[in-house]
């Protein structure tokens, strides 16, 4: 075994904006829309709930329910996750109930299919594929969380345009997206299919949900159709701005003790990580650049999808045991995304992952190396690093050591502690 560094929790301070009462934030936004005047008593409203854990989403839907439901309108909710949950009704349902989304919790129906219908078709031939409820329904209300995607670029990139994309448009249209992305450019292609699901699916609004970087809720905005394209960008440079960081840009070895679909599209955010253009090293497109990365576990919520391990280099026999081939195939596959599903090299310890890793990053002795363990990339206010940043803690305000150091946390069977 190398020589490990000394380690230290730290803090970060980070600017976190956030809604103090979301419910009562819910109602003022959809009244803002005034829907009253263009939904009918009886009408139906479907309403999408995605895989991802996006912070007091229950409650959110909860309320948007509500809001209908005092019109004398029928809303329902529609699983809206592309390819996720292993592209089955019961994957889906049993990931909306695992994020605290019930019939019981929500107070609405949950409606599930995989089924698609073919809506419309773009200016260049693609079809156009919706959830087959959501298609039946007299309206649709779109619900996302802006952010950026983990892996492309544009003036739009995850939020109430992917929801109308990729959500509503199920294993299908989630497969038929993704391959036109080889040949055409993302943001062509939300704009075209978006364009023709405004005009055609019914869609009476949406609510865009932003987090800071403590993953709580920083902004709840109420959208009209027509403003999708001008507002969704601008609210995107906000969600860039609150988006969760590591201490520091440079890292030789990044340790997550857990990747999964509830924190991100590819397990663990590659913007966090800095591998959005490649899985594998930085680019100059890059802020963050990690020269290894270890990863522990998967989730719970994420029932076995793996999606995301192949950024790694390095994981641990228990966590490879965890994974889910089945739906990891078909998450990877679908997002057109193999590379995703890769199993990196596999050790039987943490302790033989670390020492492998440390093997790996040049000229830097393993006790000198720049380390942080962090338990995943949504949560970073705490994280774990290595005595190589200590000095470096000192001159930055937004940052502190909590306590005092102590040696790498090995325990004797081989296995690091939780950040």
């Amino acid at each position: 075994m190398v020589r490990l560094p000394k380690m230290c929790d730290l803090i970060q301070a980070f600017d976190t904006p956030h809604v103090a009462d979301i419910a009562a934030t819910v109602r003022q936004q959809m009244q803002s829309l005034e829907l009253g005047k263009i939904i009918a008593p009886g009408q139906t409203v479907a309403i999408p709930a995605g895989s991802r854990g996006i912070a007091n989403i229950g409650l959110i839907l909860r309320e948007i329910a509500a809001y209908f439901s005092g019109l004398g309108a029928l809303p329902f909710i529609v699983p809206a996750m592309g390819s996720h949950g292993g592209g089955t009704v019961e994957g889906q349902v049993r990931m909306l109930a695992s994020l605290g989304i019930t019939e019981q919790s929500v107070g609405v129906p949950i409606r599930a299919t995989m089924e698609t219908v073919i809506v419309a078709q773009t200016s260049n031939g693609m079809p156009v594929h919706f959830d087959k409820y959501a298609s039946e329904a007299d309206h649709v209300f779109v619900v996302g969380r802006v952010k950026p995607h983990t892996r492309f670029v544009g003036p739009v990139e995850s939020g109430l345009h992917k929801m109308m994309l990729i959500g509503f448009g199920k294993h299908e249209g989630a497969k038929v997206y993704h391959r036109g992305i080889l040949t055409t450019s993302f943001p062509e292609i939300v704009a075209a299919v978006a364009e023709r699901v405004l005009q055609v699916c019914r869609v009476c609004g949406g609510m865009a949900i932003l987090e800071n970087a403590e993953d709580e809720t920083a902004l709840i905005e109420a959208v009209k159709p027509d403003d999708f394209s001008r507002r969704e960008p601008e609210l995107l440079v906000l969600a860039n701005r609150w988006l969760p960081r590591l201490p520091f840009d440079d890292v030789d070895l990044l340790i997550v003790d857990k990747i999964g679909k509830n924190i991100s599209g590819v397990g663990m955010d590659a913007n966090v990580v800095g591998r959005k253009f490649n899985d594998h090293c930085a680019t100059a497109q890059d802020q963050t650049r990690c020269r290894r990365i270890l990863v522990r576990s998967l989730t719970k919520e994420t029932y076995g999808n793996a999606t995301g391990i192949g950024m790694a280099e390095f994981t641990t026999q228990r966590c490879v045991a965890q994974i889910d081939s089945e739906s990891t195939r078909i998450n990877c596959i679908t997002g057109m995304h193999p590379e995703a599903a890769m199993i990196p090299i596999t050790l039987p310890t943490d302790a033989a992952a670390v020492d492998a890793a440390l093997q790996t990053i040049g000229m830097t002795e393993p006790e000198n190396a720049r380390v942080i363990q962090i338990s995943d990339t949504l949560h970073l206010k705490r994280v774990r690093v290595s005595e190589a940043y200590f000095s470096s803690v000192q001159t930055l305000k937004h940052l502190r050591l909590d306590g005092e150091p102590y040696a790498f946390p090995l325990d004797a069977e081989g296995w690091l502690q939780d950040v």
